[in-house]
């Protein structure tokens, strides 16, 4: 997924850092105790601190609970899909960190300490506020850090003494930047370098941001390896095959086609098994194993949502009960798939499921940024979202499908819905339910 601007450090070049950091307290102190504070935080740390503070993180907590034991560890290393790429993703910035008072670590999508490395001396440092491998840095558990805060931002972050919302970790400063696996969208973990609250620099974290870049660019190499291998299993079934029909990965990305227009993806499910299936935009088709793959041909008694005389009707949940994502389900009595949108599409498809008529560009515009006059953005966060749901977001105007059956699933506590940058918006995810 390509990034279009640069990381924000947390201090910039020129700011000296010890005067920085007595504003930061001070900013800090005057918060917690519901002062007005002689400076406002930045964007990414106020929004971070109203959100921790609606989850009922307190700021006096001496560090997260217990780390999972060694076994459980294990498992969510497997689970992470960043055991091929550690070596990679950790080796150049050993060699940077060598002899440096910085942690380096890599946690999984959930803010879970995977790896970590350091000198001793700065090792034992993040022993004693629970900084350890196995250990939960989610926003949740431990508030605004670099960690939780990257995960929940979708982007990389740097954040630097009191802009932490526990107090014991104001000595520190932190840097962290999300890898996305190029296939799903999906963040994978993420990549974090630590150390005391002098050791900041701007650059560290366009450093750690180059790192994961890196990373998601060699996942990338690896899927296209894959993709190759099964074109060539592929290509000479469907070069003799009679009906149409398309091989794809287990993911819906597309090796080869034969008699079905191109496309880049179909959406599968998370768990697909052989049999019929219904897939956005080909219908009900007919799913055969293959070799690191599927063979996915449409079912030629489908017509009109009809199925061998059976409807069809699609059931979408859209899923903000958990403030850190969103979770997009969509179901047919053929199948389910999911997805997990970015903020800014979830967003799109919370304001469309609120109005089954259907929004314009500009009407979506006024309602994200408060600006009708930036529809040509809506256009393009829209095309981007169509390629997702293909067959489920439609356009003119721009809508979800008529005949879909729409289930909005909120926290109990509105307040702890992801707050997103479009205050409109906010106020209609925010409002009690009809």
């Amino acid at each position: 997924m390509t990034r279009t601007s640069e990381p924000e450090p947390a201090v910039a070049a020129g700011e000296d850092p010890r005067r920085y950091a007595q504003l930061l307290s001070a900013v800090y102190d005057a918060t917690m105790s519901g002062a007005r504070a002689p400076a406002r935080p930045r964007d990414v740390i106020g929004d971070s601190w109203q959100r921790v503070m609606n989850l009922g993180v307190d700021p006096e907590n001496r560090g997260p609970a217990d780390a999972v034991d060694a076994a459980a560890l294990e498992q969510m290393r497997r689970d992470s899909g960043l055991v091929e790429i550690l070596p990679e993703l950790t080796g150049s910035l050993r060699s940077v960190l060598q002899d440096s008072d910085n942690l380096l670590v890599v946690a999984d999508r959930l803010g879970r300490v995977l790896w970590r490395s350091g000198a001793p001396s700065v090792l034992d440092r993040a022993d004693r506020l629970g900084f350890v491998e196995g250990a939960d840095w989610a926003e949740d558990s431990v508030g605004t850090n670099a960690i939780g805060t990257a995960l929940v931002s979708r982007s990389a972050v740097q954040i630097f003494s009191a802009e932490h919302f526990v107090r014991t970790h104001h000595a520190w400063t932190c840097a962290s930047s999300p890898i996305k696996d190029p296939r799903t969208g999906r963040v994978l973990g993420l990549v974090d370098v630590s150390g005391p609250a002098s050791s900041v620099h701007p650059t560290t974290l366009a450093l750690i941001d180059a790192v994961s870049r890196l990373a998601e660019a060699q996942l990338r190499e690896q899927h296209r390896r894959t993709l190759d291998n099964l074109r060539s299993v592929a290509a000479p079934m469907l070069a003799r095959s009679e009906t149409p029909a398309l091989a794809v990965d287990g993911h819906g990305w597309v090796a080869a086609v034969a008699s079905v227009p191109v496309r880049n993806r179909v959406l599968l499910p998370d768990e697909v098994a052989p049999g019929r299936l219904w897939v956005p935009t080909l219908g009900v088709c007919d799913l055969e194993p293959l070799p690191g793959g599927w063979m996915v041909r449409p079912a030629s008694s489908q017509r009109d949502g009809v199925v061998d005389g059976e409807s069809t009707p699609t059931n979408i949940r859209i899923d903000v009960s958990d403030p850190s994502r969103t979770v997009i389900e969509v179901s047919s009595p053929f199948g389910t798939w999911s997805h997990e949108p970015t903020p800014r599409h979830a967003e799109i498809l919370f304001l469309l499921a609120a109005r089954r008529d259907g929004r314009t560009a500009a009407e979506l515009a006024t309602e994200l940024f408060g600006d009708n006059g930036r529809a040509i953005t809506v256009r393009a966060e829209m095309s981007r979202l169509r390629k997702a749901f293909a067959g489920v977001v439609l356009a003119q105007p721009y809508r979800i499908d008529e005949s879909a059956v729409v289930e909005l699933a909120l926290p109990a506590d509105r307040s702890r819905i992801l707050p997103y940058s479009a205050a409109p918006a906010v106020r209609a995810l925010r409002a009690p339910a009809r």
